[in-house]
């Protein structure tokens, strides 16, 4: 048996035991099984891949730019050297799962589920899309604000060599090595229970490495062009913050459910509005990624990956940007409790 076949043996058997000791959840973890496996079972040495005449030019190309990201991300980012992304798995499709966000009609608070290795998070995620939203019309049908949303790349947190994945390559290349970069930070640190922390942190990381991956390849439209989608990021996030508040007033009043969902309608399409405006205003051929229509799950789903960026670009910038300094810093609030952890987030943001 190859090393390779004994690794899938070990992750078949963890998957088996873990979905033996969750019964209800069987046949979530058994999907769960399926997908990791393939990942696994299909991937192959980036250096054979590169090698292979089959191979076409353009993938050839990215995959040895891919390479020169990782050795940065250990010299420069100091993000673990270890295996993962030095393998590539092609799964002949644009994503590889699909993640379901969920909230009550009234509320901001997120859904959350509990797993052995990640702990709890505001997500749960499919190998198969048409697993993914039937899950959520059930949810949808309980009366829960839903969104599901396709997933290029994840984290198996170090406990498995994770590959390049082909749906990782049909983005640009400043975006598939930022994502690069976000995968690894999550193999850096990683807070169980606290996915807006994680997300936030990841991202930061993410960004701070592709202006330097821009910068050392000389790249200037690049780091132009990361300056004004940072602009505009913050920009959007602050009118984000500015609509939860107006959107908790609501939830948090005597008005009727009725007047509810109309008040809450009226404040999500003004976001909407506002958040095209900003993104016409800067330029840049972006997507609004606050279009309507807007749901709970959506605003939730932007607030965990963006929503303590502020706090973790002031960390860095206490830092002077120096990398372990940054760490340190992020490492101890990850040992402070939830509630105090939030607590300090909020004042380095403000």
């Amino acid at each position: 048996m190859t090393k390779q076949n004994r690794l899938i043996v070990r992750v078949f058997l963890l998957f088996v035991l873990v979905a033996a000791l969750a019964i209800t959840e069987g046949c979530y973890y058994l999907q769960a099984i399926g997908g990791q496996m393939e990942v696994l079972r299909k991937r192959r040495p980036l250096n054979e891949v590169i090698g292979d005449d089959t191979t076409p030019v353009e993938l050839r190309d990215r995959l040895r730019m891919v390479q020169e990201a990782r050795e940065f991300a250990v010299e420069v980012l100091l993000l673990p050297q270890n295996k993962s992304y030095r393998s590539y798995t092609d799964l002949e499709r644009d994503f590889v799962l699909w993640n379901v966000f969920a909230a009550p009609e009234f509320s901001l608070e997120p859904e959350t589920w509990c797993f052995p290795v990640a702990g709890c998070v505001a997500y749960r995620g499919y190998f198969k899309e048409t697993k993914a939203r039937e899950f959520a019309a059930k949810l949808h049908a309980k009366g829960f604000d839903v969104n599901v949303g396709g997933v290029p790349a994840y984290s198996t947190l170090g406990r498995f060599n994770d590959p390049v994945l082909n749906t990782m390559m049909r983005w640009s290349d400043a975006y598939l090595v930022e994502t690069l970069f976000h995968e690894l930070a999550h193999q850096k640190l990683y807070v169980k229970g606290d996915t807006a922390f994680n997300e936030s942190f990841a991202s930061t990381v993410a960004a701070i490495g592709i202006e330097r991956w821009s910068k050392r390849r000389e790249i200037s439209d690049d780091v132009e062009k990361r300056r004004l989608f940072a602009e505009l990021q913050a920009e959007i996030a602050n009118l984000v913050e500015v609509t939860r508040g107006k959107l908790q007033t609501v939830y948090d009043s005597n008005l009727s459910d009725h007047e509810k969902r109309n008040g809450k309608r009226l404040i999500l399409d003004k976001l909407s509005a506002a958040a095209q405006a900003l993104v016409t205003e800067s330029g840049l051929s972006v997507n609004n990624w606050l279009a309507p229509p807007l749901n709970n799950a959506r605003l939730i789903s932007q607030n965990l990956y963006d929503g303590s960026r502020p706090a973790f670009d002031r960390l860095a910038a206490n830092c002077n940007d120096d990398m372990a300094c940054f760490y340190a810093q992020a490492a101890a609030l990850a040992e402070l409790s939830f509630d105090e952890r939030q607590a300090r987030l909020a004042k380095l943001a403000n």
